[in-house]
């Protein structure tokens, strides 16, 4: 049996926890959706992106321009989905995110990419909302087709 300090402290785990999945939910529709100013949101200004090999930007700005400038119009990502989530939230304000994830990609109407990988991020609590420190992915496995 826990007293009710050990209770609200696990139950404010699992509220965080929730609260991380609902910011990946909301980084996932805003890249799909090309939200560009509500995807800011999710990320802290110093946010570092590493999408793949060669990929790295460092900056909110920089991450929200490489993808505005590769998912412009005529390229589709509605396919871009992430599952399994394993969240582990520390005591000191920070938390890691591990998520399975598939992406299948149309420029102008012909399948482009469909691939998987793990999403591997850095959350950390600001102000009392969950932002993304680091979001990172290195492809397990992909199929591209010729434009």
């Amino acid at each position: 049996m826990c007293d009710n300090e050990e209770l609200e402290i696990r139950i404010g785990i699992l509220e965080d926890i929730e609260a991380i999945k609902r910011l990946k939910g909301k980084y996932i529709r805003c890249v799909d959706r090309k939200i560009w100013k509500e995807l800011e949101e999710c990320f802290v200004e110093d946010a570092e992106a590493h999408y793949g090999e060669n990929n790295d930007y460092i900056g909110r700005d920089a991450i929200i321009d490489f993808l505005g400038g590769c998912l412009k119009e005529g390229v589709v990502t509605s396919s871009h989905e992430c599952h399994t989530p394993e969240v582990e939230v520390n005591a000191d304000g920070t938390a890691r995110g591990v998520w399975k994830f598939h992406d299948y990609i149309v420029i102008n109407q012909k399948p482009f990419l469909n691939g998987w990988a793990y999403y591997e991020d850095e959350y950390v609590k600001v102000d009392g909302m969950w932002k993304i420190k680091t979001v990172s992915y290195t492809r397990d496995y992909q199929e591209t087709t010729k434009l």
